[in-house]
Parts: structure tokens; sequence; C-alpha cells
């Protein structure tokens, strides 16, 4: 193993005894270790990754740890009086961490002798002192920088102890009519699972897969990256339910747990949380009180409306037309019997938002508010309930109003995907913010990365490239979006955004336009990549390729009736009016700002402002471009291509323009830096 260099060692020395001095502090952190040193933060993360392959935050956790460790030990102070020594205002969070660290809660400390924890021995040229303890350890932390696995178990390893995959129940019976019950049975399991917040529980769309499987469970366990498996089989026999669930080690095919359950149909719900509460138990999972709450939940006491619930939810998972409506019959049938059943109301009104999605016309959308306000009303702590609330927003426009309902949502519900993937994309989409897309992509992929799933990952890292590049990173965007080819190549979204990331890097826009135009002939259907041919086209003044494509883009639209591209009319009658059509050219221009009076956007301003620049009213462009530049959070492709248009008007020309424009500009790179050094931080670049 090869040693530490002289100024690691020294810079390292002192940086302990920053620690050991603020230890109680739980406010010392990065900054402050910063302000301590004299040292910039930036600076600071380099140097400790440098020597430890830590970031800071991690060291400093692991300080207050390994301190914690030896006070429990050595001393005589209980786990709550030893929490508040090392820096953790709340016990609970210090169990919480310190049982993710070594495995086992701190109250059986005293009960348990680690073999793989590394005895702090000081350095013979070290002083002698009994209070250089938090030394030794970041000297130690410079060790596990370079050999890691010979001293401290790998975060990742903590993080698989509780995680768990719930394989495809088995309908034992032989009438298949009764498969939507034992999919029920392992949805509910599942659901239960996803509420507890120290668990990592793999999607269902991720074990969807193996259900008609050959892989053994490690072969299993090797693509998920997990490291419990249940599995079930039942049956239904008249009134009663026969269910045998079993707990299996991953790695070793081992079964932890075997129990069958038997019981009357009209203990389902019972039944459900006895299994959910067994697994929890089995794994030392921890159950806050709140989750307990959810989890014990009973969702209708009527057995038929429950019956009639799991019919449709099978036919809401498979989707499509077709069975969304259906879905909506059944749920509405539950109802019927329980008119007080707030998870039918929650996934009607999700039918029936995934029925009006991308369609200019809502014909679901009053349906869609009128279940979800009864799903609240009958269940405001459901996760269902506040995302379907927040999809009946998503569905009116009203972005503002969907994003509370959407977050309680997630919280109520931590294992989500599909709340995830919602709140994901509000922040490109709706509400676009870039510091927060990065932070739930990055959030969906730590969830979701190891899932097994190749095409699940291939859009988990497509999701986080698209928003590390509209934060401006673009190599590590690039990274991204060659892994989610790599995982999938077949991943259309991932050729088409990688097209515009090359621009970012390269700045060929000749390039990108061949690159776009090889994949619409992949998919004529694809008018997303129609009509950015079209607009590469207007910027490389190819003004008569760029008319017959928005003529194209504008038939597909038109006859498909899709609410989409609103936002780019103002530059679609740029083209038209360059090719002679001024009345086509208005009308497109009145259509753009029509949708800025409804945008809620960071973008309205700008928008506006290029709208009155289009319209020679200079004085209003310029009002509008000052309150722009009081914006955050603006994405990259903005800065790529606000001063790229062929065609400018007086206004767009003139230097107090010009000189805005720079402001932007300079405000995306500081806020740039600022994102940049919190993932450094937290270890995620």
């Amino acid at each position: 193993m090869s040693e530490a260099s002289p100024q690691d060692t020294e810079f390292l020395k002192q940086l302990s005894a920053k620690i050991e001095e603020n230890l109680a502090n739980e406010q010392f952190g990065v900054s402050e270790l910063a302000d301590a040193l004299n040292m910039s933060r930036s600076n600071l993360l380099r140097k400790v990754k440098k020597a430890t392959n830590l970031s800071v935050s991690q060291l400093i956790s692991q300080a207050r740890l390994t301190k914690g460790m030896e006070l429990l030990r050595t001393g005589s102070l209980n786990v709550s009086e030893v929490a508040h020594q090392v820096g953790f205002s709340s016990t609970s969070y210090f169990i919480k961490c310190f049982r993710e660290s070594y495995g086992y809660p701190p109250g059986e400390v005293g009960k348990r002798v680690i073999e793989s924890e590394p005895i702090p021995v000081a350095p013979p040229s070290a002083p002698s002192n009994k209070n250089i303890g938090i030394g030794i350890v970041v000297l130690l932390l410079v060790a596990i920088g370079l050999a890691t696995y010979h001293y401290w178990p790998p975060k990742a390893a903590v993080i698989h102890e509780k995680s768990i995959a719930v394989l495809p129940f088995k309908n034992d019976s032989n009438d298949s009519t009764n498969v939507y019950l034992i999919n029920g049975l392992m949805e509910s399991t599942l659901n239960n699972l996803q509420k507890i917040k120290d668990l990592r529980v793999i999607s269902r769309t991720s074990v969807e897969k193996y259900r008609n499987n050959a892989k053994t469970i490690p072969e299993m366990a090797s693509e998920l990256n997990v490291t419990y498996f249940v599995e079930g089989s039942g049956q239904k026999m008249g009134d009663r339910i026969v269910l045998t669930i079993q707990l299996i080690d991953g790695a070793t095919d081992r079964h932890l747990w075997s129990r069958q359950y038997r019981r009357e149909t009209k203990d389902i719900f019972a039944l459900q949380q006895e299994i959910s509460n067994d697994i929890a138990v089995e794994i030392q999972a921890v159950i806050t009180p709140d989750e307990k709450n959810r989890i014990q939940k009973i969702p209708t006491q009527n057995l038929e409306a429950y019956d009639l619930f799991l019919k449709g939810v099978d036919l809401l998972k498979v989707g499509g037309n077709q069975n969304l409506e259906k879905s909506i019959v059944l749920f509405d049938e539950a109802i019927s019997k329980d008119n007080t059943f707030a998870l039918a109301y929650a996934c009607a009104g999700m039918a029936c938002y995934y029925l009006d999605m991308f369609q200019i016309e809502k014909r679901y959308v009053d349906k869609l508010g009128a279940y979800a306000d009864k799903a609240v009303l009958h269940d405001p702590s459901l996760a269902e309930s506040l995302m379907t609330k927040g999809m009946y927003y998503l569905n009116r426009k009203e972005y503002k109003e969907a994003l509370p309902y959407l977050e309680r949502a997630l919280e109520y519900n931590p294992n989500s995907v599909e709340v995830l993937g919602l709140l994901t994309d509000f922040y490109y989409m709706y509400l676009p913010n870039t510091g927060k897309y990065l932070e739930y992509a990055l959030k969906g992929l730590k969830l979701n990365a190891n899932s097994g799933d190749s095409i699940a990952i291939s859009y988990f890292h497509l999701r986080l490239g698209n928003a590390l590049i509209q934060a401006g990173f673009v190599d590590k965007a690039l990274e991204h979006i060659d892994k989610s080819l790599t995982y999938n190549p077949e991943n259309a979204f991932s050729r088409y955004v990688r097209a515009f990331v090359l621009y970012a890097k390269e700045g060929n826009l000749k390039h990108t336009r061949e690159l776009l135009q090889a994949e619409f002939q992949r998919d004529t259907n694809r008018i997303d990549i129609l009509q950015d041919v079209a607009k590469v086209s207007y910027y490389l003044k190819d003004y008569e390729a760029a008319y017959n494509y928005y003529k194209r883009f504008n038939y597909q639209r038109e006859t498909r009736k899709l609410d989409a591209f609103e936002h780019e009319n103002l530059v679609i009658g740029r083209v038209y009016e360059l090719a002679g059509e001024t009345k086509k050219a208005k009308e497109f221009y009145d259509r753009y700002k029509h949708y800025l009076e409804r945008d809620q956007t960071a973008y309205r301003n700008i928008g506006l402002a290029v709208y009155y620049c289009q319209m020679n009213d200079s004085a209003k462009a310029l009002e509008y471009m000052r309150l722009f530049t009081q914006e955050d959070n603006i994405q990259y492709w903005l800065i790529l291509f606000m001063d790229k248009g062929p065609e400018l008007t007086e206004t767009e020309a003139s230097p107090e323009f010009k000189k805005l424009l720079k402001e932007v500009e300079r405000k995306f790179w500081a806020n740039h830096e600022k994102l940049k050094g919190k993932l450094e931080e937290e270890g995620l670049l």
C-alpha cells in the first residue's frame, strides 16, 4: 500500500485538529471548515478528494461516527449523550447514520466485536498525545482513500444491506381469473415496503421481467444489485386465501425466512400489513410511527369494492387507451360500493391524466379534478391522492399549484418511481429549474441505477445527462448520454439529445442537423425532431429548408391535434415571414403571445422580450429583458442559442440588449459554479 505524501499528512493533521475542535457543533460543515483553514471552499474540496478519495462532508461524517463509536466503547455515556457530543442534535438521526455505517444500532456496541473495523494505530512519527483520536482517524482516511477495501466497508455495500426486490407472485390456483388478486397482493406488499424510507425498494417495472424468467436468485441479485428478495405464491379457495411468502438472501439463495398465511378474504388488509411488517422486522428496517400508520391504513371496508379496484389496477398498469378506459369503469364500480374509497378515486384520476396527455382537447380534465378532490377529501395523507391532485394541476397547466402536492406525495412514498419521475419532468418541462432538475434526476438514478432493467437504466441516464447539459456540465452530460446508449442502443431520445450535447461541445451546427436528420429518417413520426431540424436550418440561414420542414411539422401538429411546441411559434413565424407568408406569420406571432400570457415559467419575460423585438417595440422589449436578468436556474440551451439568431431585429442588435444578454450569461455561469461546488461536496461530480 502506498503512503500519503508528507504534505498530505501535514494538511490532514491540521484538518483533524479543526474537526476535533468543532465536533460537537452540528452546524460545522464544509464552509465552516474552509473558513477555519483560511481556504476557499473549492480548494478544500479538491485537496481532500485528492488526499482521501472522499468528499469533505463524508470525511466529517465519518469522523463524527468514529468518535461516537470510541465514546460508546470506552465511556459511560448513553446513546443520546454521545449523539450530542459528536454533533447530532437528533438522537434518532444519529442512530440511523450509525446503523448505516456499522450495520447495527449504537445500543449494541457493547455486545459486538467488529473484526472488520480498523484499530487506529498512531504512526511512529506521531506525537504521543491522548487527544489525537480524530487526527488519527483522518490520517487513517488517507489510507482508506488509497486502499479502501482493506479497512472500511464501501458505502454502497451498506446501502445494499436494506435493498429489497419483490418478485411477481405466482398464482397457484387452477383458476386463472384469480391472477389479478395475487398481483394485487404483490402490489400491496411492494407499496407498503416503498413507504419505508429506511429501505431501497426496487420498482415493479424492474422486477416484472422476471415473471417468467428462469434466472437464479444470485443472477437476479447481481443484475438488480439488491440484497434481499421476496417470493410469493398463493391461491384463492372459496372465501380463503392461502399465501406463502419467502425472504431470500440474494447472494447465496439461502432462504432466511418462510411463512404460510391462511386467511379469509375479509382479512386481506390485515394479511397485507402482516406480510410487510414481518419482512421489515426480519431485515431490521426502521419504520417510523408515521410510516407505520400509513402501512396500517385500510383502503376500504368493502371487499367487493376492493376486488373491483384490483381488477382496475391490473388494467391501469398495462396501459393503453382501451385498458385505461376499462379501468375507469371498474374504479367507478368500486366507488359505487364505497364512496369513501380514496385509493380508487386516485387511480381513476391517474387513468384520466394518462388519457389526456399531449391532447389539445382535454376530454378528461373535469373528471380528473373530481376524482382528485374526492381522493384528497377522503385521505389527504395518501401519496396516490396527492399525486393525482398534482396531475390535475399539471393537466390544467397550473404548475405552481401542482408542486406542493407532488412533493408531499414523495415524502409519503419516498421509493415511488412514479412520483420521482413526475417531479424530475416537472423541473424540466413545466417550471424549468436546472438545479432542481439535476437534483431529482440524481435521486432517480440513485434509486434505480442498479435496477437491472437495462431499458429503465438507459432512461435514467438520459434524464441525468439532459439535466447535466442544461446546467452547463457538457462533458458529464455526454458521459451519461453515452452510458444511456450503452444500456440501450435503441434509445432514440438519447441519440436525439446527444446531437445537441455534441453541439455544445463542438459548436458545429451542420453536424447537429445531420445527426437530427438521420434520427428523423428512423422515425418520421417524431415531430419533436422535425421541428428541431427546421430550427437548426433557420440558424444555418437555410431558410428554404427551414420553411419546408416547418410546413411538415405544422401539418402534423394540426392534424394530430397536439398541444405541443407552442413556445416555438415565434421562430416559426419568422421563417414564414422570410418566405413571404406575412399573414400566416402573424398567426404564429399571435399564438406565441397567447402562449406567453398563460406561461408561468422563468422564461416568460424573455419570451415577451423577443416578441416585442419582433413587434418593433424597443421599450417593452428592453423592459422585459431587464426583468429576465433577475431569473435564476435557466437552461444552458438559452445561453447557447440566445445570440445565434441569423435575422436579428434592430432591438436585438442594439448594445443595450446585448449587454443584458451578457448579464444573463454571467449569472448562469455563477450559478453553475455554485451548483458544481455543491455536487462536488456531495461526491456527485
